[in-house]
C-alpha cells in the first residue's frame, strides 16, 4: 500500500460503563492501537491507513469526545477510566496482547492500560505523555493547569488556549493560533475543548504512573519524544518517565503530533520501532 491508498474503514461502536465507545478498524494483521486524549480517530486516520498494510489497526474517539458520548457528561474521565475501555475494546474484539501507541493524553490512558492488564499489551508506545507529577516544578504546573481551566469555564476560550500552549512551551504564529480558535466555531468542537479543559485536562496530568508495576510488567515499554519537541513541557515530562524506567528515549519525526504533521515519516519510524521489539 503506498502513501496514496486509503484502507477499508469499519465504524462501529461498544458500550463500556457510561460511555459508548466509537472505534474503528482498519487492515490485517498483528493489532496496533492508536489512541489519543483528546484526540479523536479523526487525528490518527491518515497514519492509521499507512499502518493498515501489514496491522490490524484500531483507532477510538474517547469517552466524552466527538462520537463516544458519555451518560454524564460532568464526570470527569480519568486514565483509569479511559484504560478500562481500551482494555474492554480489545477483549471484546480478542485482539490482545496487542500494540498500543498513546500520544498525549492518549499515552497516559496506554499506560494506565499496562498497569492494569499488562496481559492485554505486549508493547507500549508513550509518545509524550503529560505526566507533570514527575517533575521538580509540579506544584506551579498544578497551578498553571488550574488556571487554564478556570479561563475556560469562566467564558475566556481563547485566553485558555493561550494559558494551555504557554504552559506547553508550544509557540505558534498568531495567524495560526486566530485559526484555531478565531471565527465560528462548531458546537462539537466547542463541547469537546470544554469536555478537555473541565473533565480530562486535571485527572490526567495529575495521575501518577507506578513505576514500579510498569518495570517489572512483561510489556515492552517504549517512550516517544518528537524530535522537534525540545524543551516542551511533554519532552520534559517523557525524558523524566524514561529515566524512572531506566530506558533510553525513543525518538519520532515531528513535534508533539508528528503522526498527523507527517503521517508517512512517522509510520516508517513506528514500523521501525516495532521490529526492533
Amino acid at each position: 500500500m503506498n502513501s496514496a491508498s486509503t484502507a477499508t474503514t469499519h465504524a462501529r461502536t461498544l458500550d463500556v460503563p457510561g460511555a459508548r465507545l466509537y472505534y474503528e478498524v482498519r487492515g490485517s494483521g498483528p493489532v496496533v492501537v492508536l489512541v489519543g486524549a483528546p484526540m479523536d480517530a479523526d487525528s490518527f486516520a491518515p497514519a492509521a491507513d499507512l499502518l493498515a498494510a501489514g496491522y490490524t489497526v484500531l483507532t477510538t474517539d474517547p469517552r466524552g469526545i466527538r462520537r463516544s458520548p458519555v451518560d454524564d457528561r460532568d464526570r470527569d474521565s480519568t486514565p483509569e477510566m479511559r484504560a478500562d475501555d481500551l482494555a474492554r475494546l480489545l477483549m471484546h474484539l480478542d485482539a490482545g496482547p496487542a500494540v498500543v501507541f498513546g500520544s498525549s493524553g492518549g499515552a497516559v490512558s496506554a499506560l494506565a492500560l499496562v498497569q492494569a492488564h499488562p496481559d492485554l499489551v505486549h508493547t507500549v508506545v508513550a509518545h509524550e505523555p503529560p505526566l507533570d507529577e514527575l517533575l521538580d516544578d509540579r506544584e506551579q504546573l498544578r497551578v498553571k493547569t488550574d488556571e487554564i481551566i478556570d479561563a475556560h469555564l469562566g467564558g475566556d476560550v481563547a485566553g485558555a488556549w493561550r494559558k494551555f500552549l504557554d504552559l506547553a512551551n508550544i509557540h505558534l504564529p498568531e495567524e495560526v493560533f486566530q485559526q484555531m480558535v478565531g471565527g465560528e466555531r462548531d458546537e462539537q468542537t466547542e463541547a469537546d475543548e470544554y469536555f478537555q479543559h473541565a473533565h480530562m485536562l486535571r485527572p490526567t496530568t495529575r495521575w501518577c504512573p507506578d513505576v514500579a508495576a510498569l518495570r517489572s510488567a512483561s510489556t515492552r515499554v517504549v517512550v516517544g519524544i518528537g524530535e522537534e519537541s525540545g524543551g516542551q513541557l511533554c519532552d520534559r515530562t517523557s525524558r523524566a518517565l524514561a529515566a524512572e524506567l531506566g530506558v533510553e528515549p525513543t525518538l519520532f519525526p515531528g513535534d508533539h503530533i508528528g503522526f498527523a504533521h507527517d503521517p508517512a515519516a512517522f509510520v516508517t519510524r513506528l514500523r521501525a520501532v516495532l521490529r526492533e521489539g
